[in-house]
């Protein structure tokens, strides 16, 4: 049985009036590929969002377990959630566009390289360590992904999924235990989604971490993930295999647009 790494318990988040995710329970164990679906609008960026810290959570709990134990993440900020181990893209994609490939992934790392204060304001040798070793690292994270050969090259140069590719490599850069992928694919060709699919196996395979992803591509959705959730108007719907999923009538009827 796998060991647990994130559990969302009864995530409720209220704008005004409007209850955007209601009761929603989730889990998350090490090294899963789970999806996360449903129509538009269902909610499922928003709990991304209470879940990466980006949008405070109304009422419920959200716990990451680690070897020191299990720590809260209510209440703490997107950086603070970072540097827990939790990282992720968005729907817009989100690069620094004037700065190169290797800028973009070397500026993911520095929550993991620190040389300090005086050090960064002196130029002293500890400096210039620093600045080797995260520059390495990012060339060796770069060369596993292909992108070698556009180090060098402003990220707004690059064709859209080279992009996309290499918003994922800068969300490894911070070296979390937990991915979270907001549709990667989407504005994908049917070749570029193709790439894709086989980066989400390799990223999981390769890095050990646990990839949770919203995407409304059905065909790679059921090729890579092993569970699968279905959120319809912020409410959970099912939660399943994808043969579950794509047997249960209330998702049928609610979002694959047949009859129950």
């Amino acid at each position: 049985m796998s060991s647990p790494l994130l559990t969302a318990q009864q995530i409720v988040k209220n704008f005004g009036g409007l209850t955007a995710v209601a009761n929603v329970s989730v889990h998350f164990d090490q090294n899963e590929l789970i999806g996360l679906i449903g129509p538009n609008g269902a909610g499922k960026t928003t709990l991304f969002n209470l879940l990466t810290g980006v949008t405070p959570v109304t009422s419920g709990a959200i716990s990451l377990y680690t070897d020191q134990g299990v720590q809260s993440l209510n209440g703490k900020r997107p950086a603070e959630i970072a540097q827990a181990g939790l990282s992720r893209t968005f729907q817009n994609i989100r690069l620094f566009k004037e700065l190169s490939v290797l800028d973009n992934v070397r500026i993911a790392m520095t929550n993991h390289y620190h040389e300090g204060f005086l050090a960064s304001i002196f130029r002293i040798p500890k400096f210039y360590r620093t600045e080797a070793d995260m520059t390495l690292a990012a060339q060796k994270l770069l060369a596993i992904f292909d992108l070698t050969s556009v180090a060098d090259q402003p990220a707004k140069n690059l064709p859209y999924g080279i992009q996309r590719r290499l918003e994922i490599v800068r969300a490894l850069a911070t070296k979390p235990k937990l991915l979270f992928l907001d549709e990667p694919a989407a504005g994908m060709n049917p070749e570029e989604t193709a790439d894709l699919t086989r980066l989400i196996r390799q990223v999981q395979r390769d890095f050990h971490i646990t990839i949770v992803l919203i995407e409304h591509d059905m065909s790679l959705v059921m090729n890579v993930v092993e569970r699968l959730y279905v959120l319809e108007h912020g409410a959970l719907l099912a939660e399943g295999t994808p043969n579950e999923i794509q047997h249960n009538p209330a998702v049928i009827k609610a979002y694959l647009g047949g009859e129950a």
